[in-house]
Formats: C-alpha cells, sequence, structure tokens
C-alpha cells in the first residue's frame, strides 16, 4: 500500500528546558560520534533551549546530526520583549523548529490559530516544523480522539498550502501518556497514525509521504516495537534523549 511506503526513520531529541553548556559538550560530542555509526537508514537531531542554538552549531556541524529549536515567535521581528523569531534560529544553522508540543499547548494556552501561524513563520525562513498534535486522558476516555486530533491537524492543513504541508512533519504525541505512567499501546499507537495519515491524503495524495512521529515516551525498552508499525517514521524522543546511550538505542531500534 503506498500509504506506507517504507522511508528513513528520523529520531528527533527533544531536550525540552534542561542543559548546562560543560554537560552539552560532552552530549552533543557523543551524538555526533553515535551518529556516525548509524546506517543510511536512520536520521538524528535535536531541539535544544534557545541559548544552546550556537553550541550545536558549533559541535554539531561536521557531523551528521541536525539540530533545531523547541518553538518561535509568531512574529518576525519587533518589540516582543522575550521573544525569538524563525529567522535568529535559522541563522544558527539549525533545521527544526518543534510547533505546538503539548506542554506549550497547555502552559502557554497555544491555540490551534497560534500553532498554523507559527508553523508558517518557520516555513517562511527555511525550518521544518514538527507539528504535534495529541489528545489528553479525558479527551481519549470520552472518545474523542479521533475529534480531537482531525481539528488539529485541518487547522493547519486548511492553512497551508499543499506544497507547504509537504514541507512539514507531523509529530503525535498522546498527552496522557507522556511522564503520567501511562503507556500507549502499539495497537494504539498504530490506528492513530493510520488515522493521521487517512486525514493527510485526503487533501492531497502527496501528504500521504508526510513524515510522521510518536512523541509519546519513546524508550530503549518500548522503541523498536513502536518504530515497527509501518505508519511510524520516527520518534521525537524527550527525557530518553538526554542519555546518549538511550538515545542511541532508540536510534539503533529505528534501523532497517
Amino acid at each position: 500500500m503506498e500509504l506506507l511506503e517504507s522511508k528513513n526513520k528520523l529520531i528527533v531529541g527533544n531536550w525540552k528546558m534542561h542543559g548546562r553548556l560543560a554537560g552539552n559538550a560532552l552530549l552533543f560530542n557523543a551524538l555526533a560520534a553515535g551518529a556516525a555509526k548509524l546506517d543510511a537508514s536512520v536520521r538524528t537531531a535535536v531541539c535544544v533551549p534557545f541559548p544552546y542554538l550556537a553550541q550545536a552549531q558549533t559541535l554539531l556541524q561536521q557531523s551528521c546530526v541536525t539540530w533545531g529549536a523547541q518553538d518561535l515567535s509568531l512574529h518576525l521581528s519587533g518589540a516582543y520583549t522575550g521573544e525569538v523569531a524563525g529567522s535568529m534560529v535559522a541563522e544558527f544553522g539549525a533545521r527544526w523548529v518543534i510547533v505546538g508540543h503539548s506542554e506549550r499547548r497547555l502552559y502557554h494556552q497555544e491555540s490551534n490559530q497560534h500553532v498554523v501561524l507559527k508553523a508558517k513563520r518557520a516555513l517562511e525562513v527555511g525550518l521544518t516544523p514538527i507539528i504535534c498534535v495529541g489528545e489528553t486522558l479525558a479527551e481519549r476516555e470520552a472518545g474523542q480522539t479521533e475529534q480531537v486530533l482531525g481539528q488539529q491537524l485541518q487547522a493547519v492543513l486548511t492553512a497551508l498550502t499543499v506544497a507547504q504541508a509537504e514541507r512539514m512533519v507531523l509529530a503525535y504525541e498522546p498527552v496522557w501518556a507522556i511522564g503520567t505512567g501511562k503507556s500507549a499501546s502499539v495497537q494504539e499507537v498504530s490506528s492513530v497514525h493510520l488515522f493521521l495519515r487517512r486525514v493527510l491524503a485526503a487533501v492531497d495524495a502527496k501528504l500521504a509521504h508526510v513524515t510522521v512521529l510518536y512523541g509519546g515516551s519513546m524508550k530503549p525498552d518500548n522503541a523498536r516495537a513502536l518504530l515497527a508499525e509501518p505508519g511510524v517514521d520516527g520518534g521525537l524522543v524527550g527525557g530518553a534523549s538526554l542519555q546518549a546511550e538511550d538515545f542511541f538505542a532508540i536510534c539503533k531500534a529505528a534501523q532497517a
């Protein structure tokens, strides 16, 4: 089935609000060394806090690891104290930016419209937005998973052209399976990824090939089973990305 055509896996580390210069250097160097040992079927990236973009560029630019940020401003520039524009992120050689992470939606009240605008800003400066969608435990238990995810994704697809949407990466992160002690089964993950692919393909056949990552507490002990699912193109990895050994165990699980 063309919808599930095999492609190289993408493993993206999301450091969240972690890191210090000395420890980062050790981790960046370990990432560069580890990625060099992976085969071509796996791509690796890391999204770091804004202050560490320069360090990432310096230490990773000779490696096959790419890097990015965890957010960007709705605005191009101007009097927006504390904001970071996408063009600023791009100046540090970044390729990626996470948009609409569940923590941004929850703690900063980011709406679907905010996510759409940020995705556009990313694309305008040549960054690839990793657009996150996900449902809460209450929404899942109410049987609203597809309704919620459909609304989140359709908001993006309605606002972007097909050519723009082809450039995005989608990440499914079940909010109820992140830091709660609960975990999504392989069957649950597969079902949601196939649903997301149906929504994408219904807009345009070209979008059937958009990369869709799983972002719900992927760890070394569950990575192989999750990544073996045809609809899962890789992972958006949180806590495990802070330990090189764990991160590369996941990367190795992704190898063809």
